[in-house]
């Protein structure tokens, strides 16, 4: 079935976009949902009227991705995640907190839009992130993961150290109270 769009639809098309879909695709959602209308001489000529509209629309559209592209991609966002001494995390950074960091910096972007590297960010260290604008713009985010809790787990090594050093300090020492009880004992002798 032969339809035009009357807004975008995402892995469809935009606005305005003339699209062949199947029947109950274009009955059961299209249609009601008024994303789009049937293709048909009056609809064709609503088009024609309403097309400088569009491209006005989209080409504002364009305008507001590129120069979020410039905001995003001058932000690097620098995120304390909880990892062991070999650098992995003990979970990973998701599009939700990416999303969050960016709304705190007053940018706002869907979550369906972030694109984290394929393995995921499941390590320290600085890793690039893509995140789908309008169109075929994409903008690309510096995100650098630091390890959580690092002057902690040193506090809590020192910690250990001095533990270790107390006890063996303890050991080293003798106590002079049980030293005298020792010492005064009568043992009976093998021979007795």
């Amino acid at each position: 079935m032969k339809v035009i769009l009357y807004k975008d639809v995402p892995n469809l098309g935009e606005e305005g976009d003339v699209k062949i879909v199947a029947a109950g695709y274009a009955r059961n959602f299209l249609i009601p949902k008024k994303f789009a209308v049937p293709y048909n001489k009056a609809t064709e000529i609503e088009l024609a009227q309403k097309q400088q509209a569009i491209n006005r629309r989209k080409a504002e559209r364009t305008n507001d991705a590129s120069s979020l592209k410039t905001r995003i991609e001058t932000v690097e966002m620098e995120i304390a995640a909880a990892a062991g001494e070999q650098g992995r995390l003990f979970g990973s950074v998701t599009s939700s907190a990416i999303v969050n960091y960016l709304s705190s910096q007053g940018i706002k972007i869907e979550r369906k839009r972030v694109k984290l590297p394929d393995e995921g960010i499941k390590s320290v260290g600085i890793h690039n992130v893509i995140i789908r604008l309008y169109g075929d713009q994409l903008a690309e985010l510096r995100v650098n993961v630091k390890p959580a809790g690092a002057k902690r787990s040193e506090k809590l090594s020192s910690e250990k150290e001095e533990l270790a050093e107390d006890l063996k300090d303890a050991e080293v020492e003798e106590n002079p109270k049980i030293k005298t009880e020792v010492d005064n004992t009568n043992y009976p002798s093998k021979g007795s």
